[in-house]
């Protein structure tokens, strides 16, 4: 069996999603803090099993505060991003940046101001070469 990148957002389950969400909002958090904040929390044992998890996958680490750990994401989020949508780009678009744009705008319900900012955008990186 092939194992994902540890930076491969699709190895993450929707509850090991939520926790990093989580971690990127506080900054670091222990885990009855985590605990705290889950939507529909499990236990707090399943809590520190999916901490551990996830630093095990490369996605979190942890250090000794005391008597208690501190878990933080091991990625700025804006990098998770990029990782994250590279992922996307690859896995459904064939590494194609149009093909998912054009998937975008595709979508209803697209207000003026998102289709402005996208032109924006596009006219930006025209500008610059890319």
């Amino acid at each position: 069996m092939t194992r994902r990148s540890p930076r491969d957002p699709l190895d993450l389950s929707r509850r090991e999603r939520q926790a990093l969400e989580i971690l990127y909002e506080l900054g670091s958090a222990t885990a009855a803090e985590l605990h705290a904040r889950l939507p529909d929390p499990p236990s707090y044992s399943s809590v520190r099993s999916l901490l551990r998890l996830l630093e095990e996958k490369g996605r979190v680490e942890h250090e000794r505060d005391g008597p208690r750990y501190l878990y933080r994401p091991t990625l700025a989020r804006d990098d998770a991003r990029v990782h994250a949508l590279r992922n996307l780009l690859q896995t459904f678009f064939e590494g194609s940046t149009r093909d998912a744009v054009a998937a975008l705008l595709d979508q209803e319900g697209l207000d003026p101001t998102a289709v402005q900012r996208i032109v924006r955008s596009i006219e930006r990186a025209k500008k610059e070469g890319r």
